[in-house]
């Protein structure tokens, strides 16, 4: 069970133990953490799970594919190099302690 720490905007903390094979974005949603909405439910097409992965972390996830680089195109806060939306990165248990940012805004 990785556990996974969420750092909000406004400087709030906090960590959720995941379940191997689980999104970022469902991990998030299940715990009812604020901050990551999913409204699509995980397909990819809304882009209310927008995140920023810390860089530390950002060499062990797979790239990203097109449709999750297109996605990105069209979130609400800003784009920044670390940006992934949280459906398409499942999580497993070599990401024990990653640390991920929710942006300002998802809508």
């Amino acid at each position: 069970m990785p556990t996974v720490i969420f750092n909000f905007a406004d400087g709030r903390q906090h960590t959720v133990e995941a379940v191997a094979g689980q999104t970022l974005m469902q991990a998030a949603v299940s715990s009812g953490l604020e901050g990551i909405l999913g409204d699509c439910g995980g397909a990819c097409q809304c882009a209310t799970c927008h995140i920023y992965i810390d860089q530390s972390w950002l060499d062990q996830l797979p790239e990203m594919d097109g449709m999750e680089d297109d996605m990105l195109e069209g979130t609400a806060a800003p784009r920044l190099a670390q940006s992934r939306l949280g459906c398409c990165v499942i999580l497993e248990a070599v990401h024990e302690g990653m640390v991920v940012t929710l942006p300002p805004t998802q809508i």
